[in-house]
C-alpha cells in the first residue's frame, strides 16, 4: 500500500489525514495556529509538530487541497517552484483559501524536501464543463482579460461522491449520469454525465448557486449596485454581508441547519421561511439538472447537511414524483445509502463524501503510484 499525506491548510488551522492506500492511519485538526493559545505560533511550527509525532515512514507522497486552480489547473499536479508561483498568481480569485494552501505548501517542501508533492484543486473536476455552462453574456473583452467564468468548487466531493453512485448502483461509470449535492455549511450542486461534470452551481468564487450557511447563494446583480447606490454600503461591506451574513444565517441568525431545523419543529417563522427558500433553491437545480442531462439515473446527498438531514431531503425532492423520483419515508430516516422507493426510475441515494481520500488518490495518480 503507498502511504500518503493529504493536508488541508486554512489560514490558520491544518486538517491532515495519513492514509495507507485506502486505510486511514491518522487524521486530526491542528487549530487557531498563530492565536492566543492556539496550537502553533505559524504553520511551519504546526507542521513540524505534525510530522514529529507522526511514523512517516515509507511516506510516498504529500497531496495538497488547493481551492482555486483557474484555467490553468485541470487536474492534479506535480507542484514545482512554477507551480507555486502559478497558484500564487490565482489568489485575487481565491484570497481566503489559495493563501492558506501556500503556506502549507511552502512549509512542507522545506520540512520533506525529499518527498514528491502534489497540489489537487477543487477547481479541476469542473473543466469538463462546455463553455456554454461556464461563460456569462458579460463583455468577451473583460472575459478574456480578467478570467470571468464559472470554475466552480467541492470538485473533490463531487468526483469522489458520483463514481461511488455509480458503484453503488452496480452501473460502470461511464453509464451513469448522476446530479450530486454536496451539502454543507457550503453547498453546491452539480451535473455529472458519466463521470464527467456537465454543470455545477458554483460560479468565479464559492458564492453563487444554492443557499448556504453564511453565502447568499444566487442573487440579482443589481442588489450589489443597489446597496452600493443607495444603501451607501461599500463593495468591501456588501461582499462581508454576501459571504459572511448571508445565507441562513442571514436569514435566521443560525447558519447550523441543526438549529435552524430545531427552530422549525418549534415554530419559529423565520426558520419556516429560511428552510423553505433553501429547499425551493436545491429543487430547482434538480429540475435544471434533469433537464440538462436528459436522463438520470441518480440524485445523490453528501456532506454534513446532506447526509444526515431527513428533512432537507425529505424538502427538497418534495413534488417530483411525477418525474420519477421519490424518497422511502422510513429508509430516509434511517438513513439507508439508497432512500428511493423500490422501483423508482431515478434513485435517490446518501453517499458520505471521502474528499482527502480522493485528494490522495489524485496525488497517486498524477505520480503514477499503485494505491
Amino acid at each position: 500500500m503507498t502511504r500518503v499525506l493529504v493536508l488541508n491548510c486554512g489560514s490558520s488551522s491544518v486538517r491532515y489525514r495519513l492514509f495507507d492506500g485506502a486505510e486511514v492511519h491518522a487524521k486530526g485538526l491542528i487549530q487557531q495556529i498563530g492565536e492566543e493559545g492556539g496550537d502553533a505560533a505559524d504553520h511551519r511550527e504546526a507542521l513540524q509538530n505534525l510530522m514529529d509525532r507522526l511514523d512517516l515512514s515509507g511516506l510516498a507522497a504529500v497531496g495538497h487541497r488547493v481551492v482555486h486552480g483557474g484555467e490553468r489547473f485541470t487536474e492534479a499536479t506535480v507542484i514545482t517552484d512554477e507551480v507555486v508561483a502559478a497558484i500564487e498568481e490565482l489568489i485575487p480569485l481565491a484570497p481566503l483559501h489559495n493563501p492558506g494552501a501556500l503556506t502549507g505548501i511552502r512549509a512542507t517542501r522545506k520540512l520533506l524536501p525529499d518527498v514528491p508533492q502534489v497540489a489537487v484543486f477543487d477547481t479541476a473536476f469542473h473543466a469538463t464543463i462546455p463553455p456554454e455552462g461556464v461563460l456569462w453574456a458579460v463583455d468577451r473583452e473583460l472575459t478574456r482579460r480578467w478570467g470571468l467564468r464559472r470554475y466552480g468548487f467541492h470538485g473533490t466531493s463531487h468526483a469522489y461522491v458520483s463514481r461511488e453512485t455509480a458503484r453503488l448502483l452496480g452501473k460502470p461509470v461511464a453509464e451513469t449520469n448522476v446530479i450530486t449535492l454536496h451539502l454543507g455549511n457550503g453547498a453546491s450542486a452539480a451535473a455529472v454525465r458519466g463521470g464527467r461534470c456537465e454543470a455545477t452551481s458554483m460560479g468565479m468564487t464559492p458564492l453563487s448557486g444554492l443557499v448556504m450557511g453564511t453565502r447568499s447563494g444566487d442573487i440579482d446583480p443589481s442588489l450589489v449596485f443597489h446597496l452600493h447606490r443607495v444603501a451607501g454600503l461599500s463593495v468591501d461591506e456588501i461582499e462581508e454581508s454576501l459571504t459572511r451574513r448571508g445565507g441562513m444565517a442571514g436569514l435566521t441568525g443560525a447558519n447550523d441547519m441543526r438549529e435552524v431545523e430545531q427552530r422549525l419543529t418549534a415554530g419559529d417563522p423565520d426558520a419556516e421561511l429560511a428552510f423553505a427558500i433553501y429547499t425551493r433553491r436545491l429543487r430547482e437545480y434538480v429540475g435544471s439538472y434533469l433537464a440538462l442531462l436528459g436522463r438520470v439515473d441518480a440524485i445523490t446527498f453528501t456532506a454534513g447537511v446532506g447526509e444526515n438531514s431527513a428533512h432537507v431531503r425529505a424538502a427538497a425532492l418534495a413534488g417530483l414524483e411525477p418525474l420519477g423520483i421519490t424518497v422511502d419515508e422510513a429508509r430516509n430516516q434511517r438513513n439507508d445509502l439508497i432512500i428511493s422507493a423500490d422501483g423508482a426510475p431515478v434513485a435517490v441515494c446518501v453517499v458520505p463524501t471521502e474528499e482527502e481520500l480522493e485528494i490522495a488518490d489524485e496525488a497517486r495518480n498524477a505520480l503514477s503510484l499503485p494505491a
